[in-house]
């Protein structure tokens, strides 16, 4: 699998000179399998760049499946602008978490109502089909997808995605369920001693996972005044993936107010 990062803020875009290095798009991350299926977690602003990247290589009508891990807007406002959804022909899946009284077609189409977009969703010329998700293991594009609800106000869905003998996770946004996360006691492995089984799960999904990719987008310092907001720390993701036995942890979503250098600190 080949895995590549088109947004990787958290909230609102802040295109800049501070953000250049990580990255200013919200939420988009492209995973391709060496079969050729196309992956595509989340449809923040980086959804647009990537359609374009997508259409210009192509040779033919584009197959691709979105798998949305919720439907705030820094996860979806890029979908009406992904190219390949003009192009006709191409065939686009759209995944993500079902939730009571609203479909996903109708969660994205009130984005593209008139009142704020040229185009309607039902204009597109690409054939897209939505699929509502809960917790469960589905096969699709030749890959196993293995969905878990994450800590987050909105329903969200986490996803491992498991192809080519290798398996990526993609958890963002997610939230600790437990302000203690550890028990002090040096009799417990480190995956034993979570205390709660909420995080304990959490653990538990990403486990041996080749690559997981994990919402960090506060401080342990910020974090008290944003607790109930649904994200984590950097501290949290490493803590988890540590005791996950991860061996490579990529940290994402990151904060609107943090520019590159702070990031990078």
């Amino acid at each position: 699998m080949r895995v590549r990062f088109w947004g990787t803020r958290g909230s609102i875009a802040v295109p800049g000179p501070g953000t250049v290095g990580f990255g200013g798009n919200t939420s988009c991350v492209e995973l391709t399998t060496s079969g050729g299926a196309c992956f595509i977690f989340d449809c923040g602003t980086g959804a647009r760049p990537l359609g374009g990247k997508l259409v210009a290589q192509a040779s033919k009508p584009i197959s691709a499946t979105i798998l949305l891990s919720h439907t705030h807007w820094d996860h979806i406002q890029g979908f009406p602008f992904f190219a390949p959804l003009l192009v006709p022909g191409s065939r686009i899946t759209v995944c993500g978490p079902e939730e009571s009284g609203r479909s996903l077609r109708d969660v994205l189409s009130r984005q593209m109502d008139f009142t704020y977009f040229p185009l309607e969703i039902g204009q597109l010329p690409a054939t897209i089909t939505f699929q509502e998700l809960g917790e469960g293991t589905y096969e699709i594009g030749g890959a196993r997808i293995i969905a878990q609800y994450l800590h987050h106000p909105a329903m969200t869905l986490g996803y491992r995605v498991e192809a080519d003998g290798a398996a990526v996770v993609y958890a963002c946004d997610h939230e600790p369920f437990s302000e203690t996360l550890w028990h002090d006691d040096p009799a417990l492995s480190r995956a034993e001693s979570i205390v709660h089984e909420g995080d304990r799960r959490h653990a538990r999904f990403m486990a041996d996972a080749d690559l997981v990719i994990h919402d960090a987008q506060y401080t342990p310092e910020e974090y008290p005044s944003r607790k109930n907001w649904g994200h984590s720390t950097f501290e949290y993701a490493v803590g988890l993936a540590a005791a996950a036995h991860v061996p490579r942890l990529v940290l994402t979503h990151h904060d609107p107010g943090h520019d590159d250098a702070f990031v990078q600190k």
